[in-house]
């Protein structure tokens, strides 16, 4: 039997997004036909309040046979928003196929209307009900139970990675280590309970019902002959309860993973993305023409800010430092002074006080920032002048936190593959918590980013930037 937030969850989004289709429908019939109920175009046998009723019922089952309301995709990933849109647009492709097979002149002004209202309508509804599911995910609410089954350092790899996603609903309640040791009861370091260690089906099933797991979660190192997983996974689907395996691939977005099936093997193509030809040349014309507009829009503020900081406190305007780019070349970086003239002469002095676990120099209380620095370092405003080097090539709209060259010369091998590509005036260093992140934290989400850059990402991370600067969160 499902958990009841799996059910109650389904009910709600059934209630939801019936509301919205009723509401887009008959706003379009509205809005194209006025308040008559019986509506017949001339020249056409077609009653536009029937053809709307059945359109609404049509578009709802659509959403249903599309398994938008599936709880595994709900609350993280496009997915749930893509299967939103693919059913909608299917729906209205159909549509327009029976209308031009039939040769019926539906209203494209009804049309026109419907679709596009509607569609705004559900993804606008799933997101609010996403944030309401990510609150409660927060507070442990709405979970799927996990057992974990793997080898010890993947289980505990796997059981931090879910707990810094709780948005994605897993709860990693136990775990299973086939063919382990037996002198560990408990997994060292994530903590869990190790229900057993023998290499069948059963003691799994065991554990399992031991543990009250929603799902199975097989990670790396698990030493489980072939034939026995597959037996597991007939025992589970018999008993409603999910099957998940987690490959030793890290940081790996869902564009780069490709399935081919050979000799019944799922086997798993990982693409590596390239930043060249078409590519670079549509990243670079993205960064030109967006940057070109904020600069137009943004000169007013930025000569209001200029006049702040100059009477704030004596000295220039600007701050001139130089930066790492893209392949270890360096270049000036451009942002409005935020601090002292000689905070770069002062640097030594404070380097006891450092808050920073990594090569990074973190102070939340530097004596070197002005009053006006302040205002500017919370809402990053200071880093206005950047899209002068984004304009200028230096950097890009997004991207690695740029870094200071005495910062690479302490990087390891695997940092260094932040030079791969060009650094960001924001990246998801500055929309996942900005100087309240830790060093290896911040270090792997932008070798995420490298490993996984997009387009579709840039829009993205831009939109969220625009509520992180607007919250102020992790800005010293």
């Amino acid at each position: 039997m499902l958990p009841d937030w799996r059910v109650r969850t389904s009910r709600t989004l059934r209630i939801a997004d019936a509301f919205v289709i009723c509401w887009a429908v008959s706003g379009a019939y509205v809005v194209r036909f006025g308040f008559e109920p019986d509506f017949v175009v001339v020249g056409q046998e077609l009653n536009y309040f029937w053809l709307s009723v059945g359109l609404g019922v049509a578009w709802w089952v659509m959403l249903g046979a599309w398994s938008t309301r599936q709880s595994r995709i709900l609350g993280a990933g496009p997915d749930e928003y893509k299967r939103v849109a693919a059913a909608s647009l299917w729906l209205f492709g159909v549509v327009a196929i029976f209308s031009y097979v039939l040769r019926i002149d539906t209203a494209r002004g009804y049309v026109g209307i419907a679709l596009p209202v509607g569609l705004m309508g559900l993804l606008l509804a799933r997101w609010l009900f996403r944030q309401h599911l990510n609150v409660d995910r927060q507070k442990g609410g709405s979970m799927s139970r996990l057992l974990l089954l793997g080898g010890p350092g993947a289980i505990a790899h796997l059981a931090a990675s879910l707990d810094r996603a709780k948005q994605a609903g897993y709860l990693p309640v136990a775990a299973y280590s086939p063919g382990g040791s037996e002198a560990f009861n408990v997994e060292p370091q994530s903590g869990l309970c190790v229900l057993g260690h023998k290499p069948d089906a059963a003691s799994i099933l065991e554990a399992i019902e031991h543990c009250r797991a929603d799902a199975v979660a097989v990670s790396a190192g698990v030493q489980l002959h072939p034939q026995t997983l597959r037996h597991l996974g007939w025992e589970l689907a018999a008993r409603n309860i999910g099957l998940i395996m987690a490959p030793a691939l890290t940081d790996v977005a869902g564009p780069r993973i490709h399935t081919q099936q050979v000799a019944g093997l799922p086997l798993i193509h990982v693409t590596t993305p390239t930043l060249e030809g078409g590519q670079k040349v549509a990243k670079r014309l993205f960064d030109l023409t967006v940057s070109g507009l904020l600069v137009v829009v943004a000169s007013p503020l930025m000569l209001i800010l200029a006049a702040i900081v100059k009477l704030d406190n004596p000295g220039p305007v600007l701050f001139r430092q130089e930066r790492v780019g893209i392949e270890g070349a360096t270049f000036r970086m451009l942002k409005f002074r935020s601090m002292v003239v000689d905070a770069e002469q002062r640097l030594p002095g404070l380097s006891e006080l450092n808050e920073s676990d990594g090569v990074l120099f973190k102070m939340r209380d530097d004596p070197r920032v002005t009053r006006a620095g302040r205002v500017l370092r919370k809402y990053s405003l200071d880093e206005l002048p950047q899209l002068f080097n984004v304009l200028a090539g230096s950097m890009s709209l997004v991207g690695p936190r740029p870094p200071l060259p005495r910062e690479v010369e302490d990087y390891e091998h695997d940092v260094r593959r932040r030079l791969l590509v060009k650094p960001g005036l924001t990246g998801l260093w500055q929309v996942s918590g900005r100087s309240n992140l830790s060093w290896q934290d911040s270090v792997r989400l932008d070798l995420y980013y490298v490993e996984n850059w997009s387009l579709a990402t840039d829009v993205i991370i831009l939109l969220r930037t625009v509520r992180a600067v607007f919250g102020g969160t992790g800005a010293y």
